[in-house]
């Protein structure tokens, strides 16, 4: 089971708590979370990755571990302790300002 979590205006949007836990068939990888986590909240399709390209949106960033994932390639697996369900996949909204 992998556990996601999510920023406040995504948890809004999705009706869901602080973290949803997914189940993953075959290999944990971006990709497979985000696809699983679209799948249970259609609702957030478009707002973390683009819809026409597949990409993680600009101001969207992903973490586990301690570790920026954000441009790790989508294939890539995720850490063991996140596949494990040790550790949660966060999925982090980023501040930009000046």
């Amino acid at each position: 089971m992998i556990r996601v979590v999510l920023p406040a205006h995504l948890r809004a949007l999705a009706r869901a708590g602080a973290e949803v836990e997914l189940r993953i068939e075959g290999e944990a990888t971006q990709r497979a979370v985000l696809d699983a986590l679209e799948e249970r909240f259609p609702m957030l399709r478009g707002t973390i990755r683009d819809h026409a390209t597949g990409r993680r949106r600009a101001f969207v960033r992903f973490y586990a571990c301690e570790r920026d994932l954000s441009h790790d390639p989508p294939d890539a697996p995720l850490p063991p302790p996140v596949v494990s369900g040790a550790e949660p996949f966060l999925v982090v909204g980023a501040m930009a300002g000046g």
